[in-house]
């Protein structure tokens, strides 16, 4: 069986555009906003379980992160939040929504170069609109041969797109900045899984890498993935 590479799949946050910088600033904000009622860490604390608990109900995505943000105000102030404090993480949350993109360094030469030879997909979760959006401002979009916007991550979902849109999870590689999310899973579905790390990880994204298994690669940066994928193809693992 041919073993190389053919398709190639980017997540988006933190991997191609920033993210996560935008909900810790919003967070700093938030704990300002509720400083006279709970320490900040406490506050963060409070608000991580919220999220938790709500990814079932909610999903991933800024939508989510505000009704948790709301939530966790009305617990932490006994029910006396001000409506002016809501508002005020309404607004912050709206912010979110509207900033514009900011792409990370590489991730355009890096999805255009291997765009010319490989099958190129996009594979992020989160809100539908939300992503659409920043995938739409990004400049990206023509570049790939299909976008997936999933409601989350996981071996059965991989190997259904690397199906749908390659020839199989095993002549598939996906790239992101989440070992949970982006490394792991994939490579649990019989592909290539490489880690390019962010500044930033959100706590419920955490995990330990695969040290030592043949498919998990890791780069400080998307500049040398296209070497790697030649690389790969010219000595199959």
């Amino acid at each position: 069986m041919d073993r190389r590479i053919t398709t190639i799949a980017f997540d988006a946050d933190d991997t191609l555009w920033q993210n996560e910088t935008f909900y810790r600033l919003t967070q700093e904000r938030f704990a300002a906003l509720l400083a006279e009622h709970v320490e900040a860490d406490r506050l963060h604390e409070r608000l991580l379980a919220a999220e938790r608990r709500n990814l079932g109900h909610y999903g991933f995505g800024i939508k989510g992160f505000m009704l948790s943000m709301i939530e966790t105000a009305i617990e932490v102030t006994e029910q006396r939040v001000p409506a002016a404090v809501i508002g005020e993480i309404i607004a912050a949350g709206q912010e979110m929504l509207a900033h514009p993109i900011e792409l990370l360094p590489h991730a355009r030469a890096a999805v255009e170069t291997l765009a010319a030879d490989f099958r190129v997909i996009l594979v992020t979760k989160g809100d539908l609109l939300d992503q659409e959006r920043k995938l739409a401002q990004s400049g990206l979009g023509e570049m790939f041969d299909a976008v997936e916007i999933v409601s989350d991550k996981n071996a059965r979902v991989y190997d259904r797109i690397f199906r749908q849109h390659g020839d199989g999870p095993e002549r598939a590689l996906m790239v992101g900045n989440s070992l949970k999310s982006d490394v792991l899973p994939p490579i649990e579905a019989g592909g290539f899984g490489v880690h390019v790390p962010y500044g930033l990880t959100w706590a419920l994204e955490h995990a330990d890498p695969p040290d030592g298994h043949p498919r998990f690669f890791t780069l400080p940066d998307l500049a040398g993935l296209a070497s790697l994928v030649e690389t790969l193809n010219e000595n199959p693992p």
